[in-house]
């Protein structure tokens, strides 16, 4: 009984789910990352493919199986006309506006690109993204309401 008396007891309840927003936090988080794996592999020379199931209906049987396909990942950073290295941030299909009027982050390198991307993954952990995010999700939710 020692032992559980060293411990700090606490009268707690497990939330049932997360928040909205940290929900969205987090599904940009893994865009995130596979933007840095993507980069990663890029300087590798390598191929960024990860995969994915999805259920197709097969044309024979009538029945439905899922099948493991590679999901094609787009790089969000471009070489702009001075030469240097910019990058923008997506939320699903929309682009964030990160400042009032600014999209892009200029990198300058391909060598910055990937500790870019951590401190961007930083950021979002710590909820400097949420207004941009609830704005481009909002954005987002319009386009479903009455159809």
């Amino acid at each position: 009984m020692s032992t559980l008396t060293s411990l700090k007891l606490v009268a707690a309840k497990r939330p049932g789910s997360l928040p909205q927003i940290v929900q969205r936090r987090n599904r940009l988080i893994s865009k995130i990352w596979e933007q840095t794996e993507l980069a990663k592999a890029q300087q590798a020379g390598t191929a960024f493919r990860p995969t994915l199931f999805r259920s197709v209906k097969d044309a024979e049987t009538g029945g439905r199986r899922n099948v493991e396909v590679q999901k094609r990942v787009r790089a969000w950073w471009w070489t702009a006309e001075n030469g240097k290295v910019c990058m923008h941030v997506r939320y699903g299909t929309k682009t964030l506006e990160l400042a009032k009027g600014k999209t892009a982050i200029e990198i300058g390198t391909l060598d910055d690109l990937i500790p870019t991307l951590e401190m961007l993954k930083v950021a979002v952990a710590a909820g400097e993204l949420d207004a941009q995010i609830e704005a481009v999700s909002g954005q987002m939710r319009t386009g479903f309401v009455g159809k």
